[in-house]
């Protein structure tokens, strides 16, 4: 039950950016390439990575141990979560293409950071971050195509 209430605490802030408000007018009129995925394909691909992720913390809290996750690991968490959690506040209610796109790279060089600190602790954690880091590639490439594509 321990791990079970472990996870939950650790998926349930991912989802904190789905509560802002988004202005699907604003995306759905911009030019998008051949490549853009239907949209039900954000939620459920990004709600499989955000399991990924809670997976990959909690497992790596119950192996480790809090107190001994060395904080350029905390550190790196967070800074990919606060890059991560912007780009709804920055693509849809900015409505700005560009810092959606600053987000995306955010998102996934920390995304890669995230991985080789996990990868030093644990190997189990570590493969839990796969998918978040095919994912967070792509949207990066998609939204520097959108960007580009509406400049």
């Amino acid at each position: 039950m321990k791990k079970i209430f472990l996870f939950i605490v650790c998926l349930l802030p991912w989802f904190l950016s789905s509560l802002f408000p988004m202005n699907f007018s604003f995306y759905e009129s911009l030019n998008l390439p051949f490549f853009t995925p239907p949209n039900w394909f954000y939620g459920v691909f990004w709600t499989i990575t955000y399991i990924g992720i809670a997976l990959s913390i909690s497992s790596l809290i119950s192996d480790v141990s809090y107190k001994n996750i060395p904080r350029s690991y905390k550190k790196t968490l967070i800074i990919n979560y606060l890059f991560n959690q912007s780009f709804t506040l920055l693509f849809f209610t900015l409505q700005s293409t560009f810092f959606g796109f600053i987000s995306c790279i955010g998102t996934f060089v920390s995304a890669l950071f995230l991985y080789e600190e996990t990868s030093n602790l644990s190997e189990k954690s570590v493969k839990y971050l796969n998918p978040y880091l095919l994912l967070s590639l792509f949207a990066t490439i998609l939204s520097l195509t959108i960007y580009l594509m509406n400049v």
